[in-house]
């Protein structure tokens, strides 16, 4: 049986980890290289660092930070933000990330996926997608969370996999940030209707929320940010309990 994993998120803003609700209200959650050492030594099993604010800035991601970041850490390592080419992505693989995630680019230009699988193959490529439930239908939203589509959820998913993507990070903006429980529905969904590894994110607030998103969601990781940042679950004291609930995970 393969491992389940947790996965720490940094989201950059002007340098600093940020932290939310609903994608909005973000507060100050420290220092990411900090950080990323930090969560490398408490046994997390990788680390996601999003340059929340690149797309809607128009810029790409800070390369600089990467690669103080990548210094930092001996796990696998995912990076995005503002990445919109296969220039873009071998730069940042070049400053030691391990993945990229790509998400507004794909959706406004799907031939990248099908590149950037091709160039550096399926495992290196994340495509993260911000959904949210609006009456009873889920919908692919870009620019981290500011512009709908009418592009649906699963059909998205579908697609993607057919492109090339090693992995789909799936956050509901519905959840983001309320520490009430993972979008559990939608992941199981999810995790039928394709074959590639299913990252669970938005509404980790205790032990048990992960608990259910490996069991009842069918995640193949699980990732959050402020239980993490603020100490709230300390990752090691997570994984003894999900070891006693016979989720297999790496101690």
């Amino acid at each position: 049986m393969l491992t389940k994993r947790i996965v720490p998120c940094l989201d950059i803003k002007n340098g600093r980890t940020v932290k939310g609700v609903n994608f909005i209200d973000l507060r100050d959650a420290g220092d990411p290289v900090v950080l990323a050492k930090q969560y490398t030594d408490l046994g997390a099993d990788e680390l996601v660092f999003l340059d929340i604010s690149a797309t809607l800035e128009n810029r790409k991601t800070m390369h600089d930070m990467v690669l103080k970041v990548a210094e930092q850490v001996n796990i696998p390592f995912t990076v995005g933000g503002g990445i919109s080419s296969v220039e873009d992505v071998d730069e940042l693989l070049h400053c030691g990330a391990d993945k990229v995630s790509i998400n507004s680019s794909a959706v406004k230009r799907p031939e990248l996926i099908n590149e950037l699988s091709e160039k550096f193959g399926c495992q290196c490529v994340v495509v993260a997608i911000d959904a949210k439930q609006i009456k009873g239908e889920w919908f692919v939203h870009l620019a981290g969370g500011t512009i709908p589509t009418d592009i649906k959820l699963f059909d998205w998913a579908i697609e993607v996999e057919k492109r090339g993507a090693g992995e789909i990070l799936f956050t509901s903006m519905n959840h983001d940030g309320t520490k009430a429980g993972f979008a559990n529905e939608a992941l199981a969904l999810l995790s039928d209707l394709v074959n590639i590894p299913i990252i669970a994110s938005g509404g980790a607030g205790t032990i048990q929320h992960f608990a259910d998103t490996f069991v009842k969601g069918k995640a193949d990781a699980a990732l959050a940010a402020s239980v993490f940042h603020f100490g709230e679950i300390p990752i090691l004291e997570l994984k003894k309990e999900l070891r006693k609930q016979n989720v297999e995970v790496r101690l």
